[in-house]
Formats: structure tokens, sequence, C-alpha cells
């Protein structure tokens, strides 16, 4: 997290390709680097595409910060006397010209033969076959591996209400880690419509042709009651990422960051910041492991049975935690507790709040881009820090969850899912980092490790048999 004034640290999310002519026997090359670097931006990669006797093709690979800060670096490439600034490109739109993924065949069109089996007439006999057991449309259909991925685009990412055409390409990059880490084919499903029981109705209409619904970036408090009415009412898992897929994984790093301090889940008291849709999600499974005191907090402070206006999820979160009956606000509970979990705002946790905290303090501040403490002030006096960024060790990336979790519930041929399966996946992602691999700085596991995918779904799938069989 940035301070006010400071400018962000260059990311590829704001990449940008220049291309330039130089003359091939002057200075210009060498300055390239110089100048791009006392912008501010950062070459990660430099290439020359074509060569003439008196003129170089360069293509300039640059990290900027921002939008703003990318012209910048332009407009300074621009003021060197002997380049010439053809084009620039920012490679995160090239990468999402015409969308990131695509439908493919698995079988190729070449004959009548082909045609007659695939088509018609031979589908028929497919359809016949499901027309006498529609079970048997897992077996002879995509539905056995396809998920659809469903939002309203009420709660994208950190962009808010943005509505279902901006939410499109941000589904779009949902099918293709699906796809990527757990081989799912996944769709996006954007819903013009903000209305609960349309949404309701509409992903009951279209569950015929999928075997799993992933709800993401639905507002709350909306979002628990389209999870609890599609659960009753499909036979197959209704997941919904931005609660459990949180969960999962904030789980999997707290199990690991108390290996790390030497406590026990069981005896530690957690002071939790936000009562939203993953707060609620993080709370609900963090108890159901065996957490015993944990006290909330949201925008009006402690969540207690006596504070006017408690109803729906607050409620039910007044009535399993906060043992000692504290009251006040987030600075007020800290002091002294074990662990911190915020998934809330920017800047609600203080230096002087951490600094109050127990000895071998945990924090999580999750809130994302901007964490509820900047993760290098709340490291000088936690033991173990995690956040919801990419540039910073301990990342909570939701990553780590929804593919295995996927998968093993499509290998399962589940029809629900339950909190063992979530508990199942948390063990699995947590394990995943061995007692040598195990420190304050890495308490979870890459989105890449060759393992915790399909760790992931073999306990998912084995929790999921589990359940169906008792």
């Amino acid at each position: 997290m940035c301070q006010s004034g400071e400018v962000p640290s260059p990311s590829v999310s704001y990449s940008i390709t220049v291309r330039l002519e130089v003359p091939a026997g002057g200075s210009a090359v060498s300055e390239l680097t110089t100048v791009v670097e006392k912008a501010g931006g950062i070459v990660t990669a430099l290439d020359v595409t074509g060569s003439h006797t008196e003129v170089l093709k360069i293509d300039l690979t640059v990290a900027t910060s921002d939008t703003e800060h990318a012209d910048q670096v332009v407009a300074a490439l621009r003021a060197i006397g002997d380049a010439d600034v053809k084009k620039v490109s920012d490679r995160t739109f090239l990468m999402h010209l015409g969308g990131v993924i695509e439908v493919a065949t698995k079988h190729p069109l070449r004959t009548r033969d082909d045609l007659s089996m695939i088509y018609t007439p031979g589908v028929a006999r497919i359809s016949e076959a499901i027309a006498r057991d529609k079970e048997d449309a897992r077996r002879l259909t995509i539905k056995r591996n396809a998920v659809a991925v469903v939002t309203d685009g009420s709660a994208v990412l950190g962009l808010g209400n943005i509505g279902p055409h901006a939410a499109l390409p941000v589904m779009e990059g949902k099918a293709a880690l699906f796809k990527t880490f757990a081989d799912i084919d996944a769709w996006p499903l954007c819903l013009d419509t903000h209305d609960v029981d349309s949404i309701v109705e509409t992903v009951a209409a279209i569950s015929p042709g999928f075997a799993g619904i992933n709800l993401e970036d639905i507002a709350a408090p909306k979002c628990f009651e389209i999870e609890d009415r599609l659960r009753a009412r499909l036979d197959i898992p209704v997941f919904h990422d931005d609660q459990h897929g949180t969960a999962i994984v904030a789980l999997a790093a707290l199990r690991n960051a108390l290996r790390v301090v030497g406590k026990d889940l069981a005896g530690v008291r957690i002071v939790m910041s936000g009562a939203g849709a993953a707060g609620t999600a993080i709370l609900k499974l963090v108890l159901e492991a065996g957490a015993t005191d944990v006290v909330v907090c949201d925008i009006d402070g402690v969540v207690h049975g006596g504070r006017p206006g408690i109803g729906g999820q607050l409620a039910w979160i007044a009535e399993h935690t906060n043992p000692r009956a504290l009251v006040g606000s987030l600075p007020d509970v800290i002091g002294g507790a074990d662990v911190f979990i915020g998934v809330s705002a920017p800047n609600v946790l203080s230096v002087q709040d951490v600094e109050s905290m127990a000895d071998g303090a945990i924090v999580f501040a999750l809130a994302n881009p901007t964490p509820e403490i900047d993760p290098a002030l709340a490291r000088a006096h936690a033991t173990v820090v995690a956040t919801g960024r990419s540039d910073y060790p301990n990342q909570i990336n939701n990553v780590l969850a929804f593919p295995g979790v996927f998968r093993g519930l499509l290998d399962a041929q589940s029809h629900g899912i339950g909190t063992d399966v979530l508990l199942a996946a948390s063990e699995a992602i947590a394990a995943t980092v061995s007692d040598d691999e195990l420190n304050a700085n890495y308490i979870i596991p890459s989105v890449f490790h060759p393992e915790v995918h399909d760790r992931v779904a073999e306990a998912v799938r084995a929790a999921a048999v589990e359940a169906a069989d008792g």
C-alpha cells in the first residue's frame, strides 16, 4: 500500500510495449533504459525486431504504475532526439482483445459420418437416453465438466457496482483460471438485473447445462439470499467464491500462521473487521474449525446482541461470537488479541493497534487493493502478516481454492456442497506447505504450486463422496 502522495510501484498490469526506430549507429539505444528508469518505469524487455543499415526497429516493454504514468514514460521516450516512437500498445488490453476464452470441439468434423454422429441423426439417440434418465447428461454431455460463473456486476473486484458488461472480462478471466488450473469448462454469465428473484430464476433456468454454479462479485447482503435459495432449489453445487473461496484460503493461511507462532486455534483470541460476505464466511468456517473466542467489528463497532438494529446476518454473528460481551470499537477490543482478520476497508487498523496485540501477533489485512494497514508497518510489530495483494508475501488468493474445489465436486458428481468440503479444501491447502518450507513469509503456497490444485481436488472429492455415502 502506498502512503498519500507516493507513486505506486510499477506493475505488469500497466505494462506497455513501445515500438521505436532509432539510428543504428547512434546512442539512442543505450539511452532507452536510462530514460525509462528516470521516468519511474521498469524495462522488462528490449527486442530488436528489425535492422537496416541506418535504422534499428525496437520493441521496448515497460512496466508502469498506471495509465498516466505510462503516458509520462512515452513522453520521455519521445523526448529522445534520435528516437522515433511509432506505436504504443497496452499489453493488458491486447491480451483481452476478442476475449480470453473460446469454444473448441473435441472431435473434428471432416466427413458426413462425423456430422451424422455429432449432430443429426445420431445425436437424437443421445437425447433419448438422457430423456429416460437425466443423470446421463453428466456422462454424455459437457454438463459433466461445466461450471457457470454468474454475476450481476454489483460488486466487481474493488470497482463496486460497474454492471454486467464491465464485469464480463473479469468473469472471462475466472473461466480461464478454471481451465488452466483444473481443466474445467467454465462459462461467464453476466446478468442484466440486480433483482434477487430474477437472478435466482435465471440461474435455475440455465442450470440443466451445468454441473456447478460459481456465484461471483454479487454484493452483500443479497448474495446470501441468492446462494441459500439456489442451494435449496438445485441439485448441483452452488459456491459463492467471494464468501467460501476467501474463507477456505484464509483458514488455510491461519492454520499455518498459528503453526509459525506455536499457538492453537481453539486457544487464540481473534478480532475481525468486516461483516460482509467474505467476513461472514470466514467467521463461520473459522468457528467450524474450532475457534472459540472471536469478536467481529463493522462500521458501527463491535457486533453484539445489545446493539440497536441488529438483524439478518449480524444477528447470527452476535449470537455466535463475542463470548465476553465486549462493546465499543475496533481499537477498544484489539488489545491482547492473537489474531486480526480484516476484510473491510483501508486504514482501519493503526500501528498502535497492532503494537497492543499479544506476542506472536498475526495480522491478515485483506482489504484490496488498499489493506486495513500498510503491511510494512504491520510487520514491525506482528510476527505474521498476510494481505490480498500479489506484491507482498502471503497473498490470500481465492485461486488457490475454487479450481480444485470444483474439480473435486465434479469428479464426485456431487449434488451439493457442505462445510465438510470447505474444511477439507482448507486443510489440503495448508498441508501443501511442508514443515521445511513453513516460515512467517510463507504460510500459503503459490497458485502455481505444482500440487496444490490436485491436492484440493482429491480432498474435496473424498469429502463429497463420504458425505454422499453417509
